[in-house]
Order: structure tokens, then C-alpha cells, then sequence
């Protein structure tokens, strides 16, 4: 006799528990009511006969045995959505919804000027974007959050596969009265000796810069660092120091409003930026197609 199994929504209900450790945004997560969310996870309980969840007043806790349930559940649910992404590859590509990342240094400087060209291509696709550093976007690319990602390469990470696409070369901002304004080109043993503004770490970008002059990283808490690329302009322009920004960035007007100057590097050195997936996903092809848009390739 066969034995009942769990519904993929009984399996989502936990899993959005599991990460929510809240009913309430739980429930919202998976577009349901609190009182349907609750009534299924009872369901799935009842079915297995273990307890996955212990419920107080106050929080929400998850029993071992949920835990290791709710892990395993997300693996069920990314392969059934990599089933109905394998059926939906075969009819008309980029079609119907994908959900992708990009890293804050890509993000508002690339997309503003591809969006409008990308819906005209495919104008069946349903875009949804994701702002978040490198760590973040492939952890939820892994989890099965995000269906791909824009990221800046090279960056080390297990079950993702990714294409580099476009280089994106490094140039020097500085005011237009600092020493290094008067030279045509700038090496890296030109800026060992600068104050170098950096962006503050887990932004992949600070380690590429300085890859790209073959420099080293500052030890921890030493140096000034800025959150974002236009904090780093300000910074520059207020004369704190120089910085490297990437041409992608220049080109789409970060430096609009200041009167800084740029130098290219003597070395040319520049980051790559590309687009990853799940190498389990079966939508690498239509991968190939977006990246292909995005970069005007």
C-alpha cells in the first residue's frame, strides 16, 4: 500500500516558517492565511506523526526533526521548480517570471539603461529584481530564492555556474589640483602612496580594485571606507582622498555634479562582470540569452 506524501505546499508552509520564525510573515510569504498556513503545517505534522513545530505565545520555534525537514523541503521544492522551468525552456524563452539578483555596483548603473531595450526583446518577462551584496545574492541563488544573479567575477562558490560577459575597466578619481590629475595614466605603485578610499568589505569591488593595481587590502579598521560608490565620489570630492571607480559607473554619470577628473589605469585593469545560475537549473540557456541582453552582446 502506498504511503500518503506531503504536498509541495505543505513543504513550502515549512519552509517559509523555518526562514520566517513567524506565522504572520510566513503566511504572507507564501501568499495564504495565517489560519491556512497553520491548518496546512498541522496537516503535514498529523500525516508524518512528529511534531515539526512548538508553538508558544510568544515565538515560534522549530524541533530538530523540523529543522532537518524543512532542509530537505527546500531541496524537494527547487527541484520541482527546476521541472517546471525544464517544461517552460522548451516553449518561447524569457517568458513568465525569473527573479534575479544584482550587486550594488552593477545594479543602478547598468539597469536603468538596459530595462527599457530588455522589455522590448521579451516582453513576456516578468522581472523581478533583487539589490544585495555578492554573499547574500548566492546564498539565495543556492536556496533556490533567486533564479540568477549580475554579479562582478571572479567569486568562488559551490553549485553555481557562471559566464563572464563584459570587462568593466577600473579608472582613477581624483580632484582635478591632486598630482595624480597631471599624468595621462596611473600605476599601481603611483597609488601606494595615496590616500585610497576604499568601499567597506563585502562589497566584491574593494577586492577587485585592488587586484586590479596589485595592491594589498588595509588591515582591519584602517583606512577610510565608504558605503556605497556615490559615498566614495563625495568623499573624493570633498578632498578626502583618491579612489578607483569602475567605467561602468563613470559612464553612467556617478561622477555628475563634481568636478573630479578620471585617469585610466597603466595596467588596464578592470573587473568582469557576468551572470550565474544553479548548475542544476535548466534554464541555462535563456541565462545565456539575458546576459546577452543585458550587455548588449
Amino acid at each position: 500500500m502506498q504511503a500518503h506524501l506531503p504536498t509541495l505546499r505543505q513543504l513550502r508552509y515549512l519552509v517559509a516558517l523555518a526562514e520566517h520564525r513567524h506565522f504572520g510573515r510566513a503566511a504572507e510569504a507564501c501568499l495564504a492565511t495565517q489560519s491556512t498556513l497553520s491548518a496546512g503545517l498541522q496537516e503535514l505534522e498529523s500525516l508524518l506523526g512528529v511534531t515539526l513545530v512548538e508553538r508558544t505565545k510568544r515565538k515560534v520555534l522549530m524541533t530538530p526533526l523540523g529543522d532537518e525537514v524543512a532542509a530537505r523541503a527546500r531541496d524537494l521544492l527547487r527541484g520541482a521548480e527546476d521541472i517546471a522551468d525544464l517544461a517552460r525552456a522548451h516553449g518561447k524563452p524569457l517568458t513568465g517570471g525569473l527573479r534575479l539578483g544584482v550587486i550594488p555596483t552593477i545594479a543602478p548603473f547598468l539597469l536603468p539603461r538596459v530595462l527599457p531595450g530588455l522589455r522590448r526583446l521579451y516582453p513576456d518577462l516578468k522581472l523581478a529584481l533583487r539589490e544585495d551584496l555578492t554573499a547574500r545574492l548566492l546564498e539565495r541563488l543556492v536556496n533556490g530564492d533567486l533564479d540568477a544573479a549580475v554579479l562582478a567575477l571572479p567569486y568562488e562558490a559551490a553549485e553555481v555556474e557562471m559566464e563572464a560577459l563584459f570587462t568593466d575597466p577600473f579608472v582613477l578619481a581624483c580632484p582635478p589640483g591632486h598630482p595624480l590629475a597631471a599624468r595621462e595614466t596611473v600605476s599601481g605603485a603611483d597609488l601606494a602612496g595615496a590616500d585610497l578610499l576604499l568601499l567597506e568589505e563585502g562589497h566584491c569591488l574593494r577586492d577587485h580594485a585592488l587586484a586590479a593595481c596589485s595592491l594589498p587590502a588595509p588591515r582591519r579598521g584602517e583606512g577610510i571606507l565608504g558605503t556605497s560608490l556615490g559615498t566614495l565620489v563625495q568623499m573624493v570630492a570633498s578632498g578626502m582622498g583618491v579612489t578607483l571607480l569602475p567605467r561602468l559607473a563613470v559612464e553612467a554619470g556617478v561622477l555628475i555634479g563634481t568636478d573630479l577628473v578620471t585617469r585610466p589605469l597603466s595596467g588596464g585593469g578592470a573587473r568582469l562582470l557576468g551572470l550565474a545560475w544553479r548548475k542544476s537549473s535548466a534554464r541555462k540557456d535563456e541565462f545565456r540569452l539575458l546576459g546577452r541582453a543585458l550587455f548588449g552582446l
